[in-house]
């Protein structure tokens, strides 16, 4: 394997430490939210410099990874319904719900809340 690809894909250790955001599901370190905060969504969920944010908006409790790199040509996208996030690493499956004044501000702007668990399938 080239060195190159190794290091894209995170050590075991390290691993245990990616969080997923509730919402889109991005994945990523918590110093990556902290100082950051969520490429797709922070204006909703507010994680960049609050660590606190971070613990009730994303999760280390997700299912497959999915690597985005053309989120409007990518049929895996469509699916996930990540096309219109920015290009990372994504989970297929994400425990949890967002905090309830993520989801009343969604509410709010009429947007519809889609856990990320794939309970709620279309």
């Amino acid at each position: 394997m080239a060195s190159g690809v190794t290091a894209a894909i995170p050590a075991q250790a390290r691993a245990k430490q990616l969080r997923a955001c509730l919402l889109c599901s991005i994945i990523q370190t918590p110093a990556d939210f902290r100082k950051n905060g969520c490429p797709n969504c922070e204006e909703l969920m507010q994680m960049k410099g609050s660590p606190d944010r971070i613990q009730v908006c994303t999760t280390t409790y997700f299912d497959g990874v999915i690597a985005v790199v053309d989120p409007e040509q990518s049929w895996v996208a469509r699916w996930q319904r990540i096309s219109k996030y920015v290009r990372g690493m994504y989970a297929v499956r994400v425990k949890g719900r967002v905090p309830e004044d993520v989801e009343a501000e969604l509410e709010a702007r009429g947007i519809k809340y889609r856990p990320r668990d794939q309970t709620d399938q279309d």
